[in-house]
């Protein structure tokens, strides 16, 4: 894609997002076709946004999160500081289509990872780690029919990153937990709603943070210190609707919930 197609694409997917409104695709001539292009858009737009950085998501690292956008493996896209909200705030849904929530691993990176010429392994890549929380993420999409564009406009459309609550550092010693078969248990107005495991999330968090760090390599990208990564749900996706309070339950881990506006 020329630097046109790829400011063309940004403009199409910020536009939906400053108006709060859907389109079916983006224009035909900006229109990734590749993985590489996708990621090419996504940073042409996190420059047109001008939103501070705050960190990544991963999508579709579970099976019922590929599911759902209707591809076959996962996606990274960018999280910036003005979708991160406090839990004290209730969430609105006005212009959410999708409503729903995810329960999900979080991690906080303490140094870079620069460009390698090999994949990283799970054992360095957890080196540069500082920090674990528990996250509830809440995606979007700004294509009304999200499962038909395909993964290179999914991945421009910074892989259907919304809001974003962020639970606090866990203090316990996490680092030798087996979190591929940590359970996470979601309440719904006090109520059980829905439950999971870290291996949900390719395996283990481990293994999709690593993910993610080799995907960003291969197209020219890489993980930052300070940067927030949260590594996809473990839990199938629950409805949300005006009213609710959720609490996601990552027991010795910690806790976060989220209210959703009347």
């Amino acid at each position: 894609m020329t630097p046109q197609q790829l400011d063309l694409a940004a403009t199409a997917l910020w536009e939906a997002t400053s108006g709060a409104r859907l389109i079916s695709a983006l224009p035909e001539r900006a229109i990734p076709r590749t993985r590489a292009e996708g990621y090419a858009a996504q940073q042409a737009l996190a420059r047109l946004s001008g939103q501070q950085p705050y960190g990544w998501k991963i999508a579709s690292t579970s099976v019922a999160g590929q599911k759902h956008l209707n591809v076959d493996g996962p996606l990274a896209g960018r999280l910036f500081l003005n979708q991160v909200l406090p839990m004290s705030l209730p969430v609105s849904l006005a212009g959410n289509g999708m409503k729903l929530g995810e329960a999900e691993f979080a991690f906080r990176i303490a140094k870079d990872l620069p460009p390698h010429s090999n994949a990283y392994s799970v054992a360095e890549v957890m080196a540069s780690v500082a920090a674990l929380h528990a996250a509830i993420e809440l995606p979007d999409s700004r294509f009304s029919d999200y499962r038909q564009v395909g993964v290179p406009s999914l991945i421009a459309d910074n892989a259907c990153a919304r809001e974003f609550i962020l639970g606090d550092e866990v203090r316990m010693d996490w680092h030798r937990l087996d979190l591929a078969n940590h359970p996470v248990t979601v309440q719904r107005n006090g109520e059980p709603n829905c439950d999971g495991i870290g291996a949900n999330v390719l395996g283990d968090p481990r293994i999709a943070l690593t993910w993610l760090a080799n995907e960003l390599n291969i197209y020219g990208l890489m993980l930052r210190a300070g940067e927030t990564v949260t590594t996809g749900t473990c839990v199938v996706p629950f409805a949300l609707a005006p009213g609710d309070q959720f609490t996601a339950d990552f027991g010795a881990l910690g806790s976060v919930g989220i209210s959703i506006a009347n």
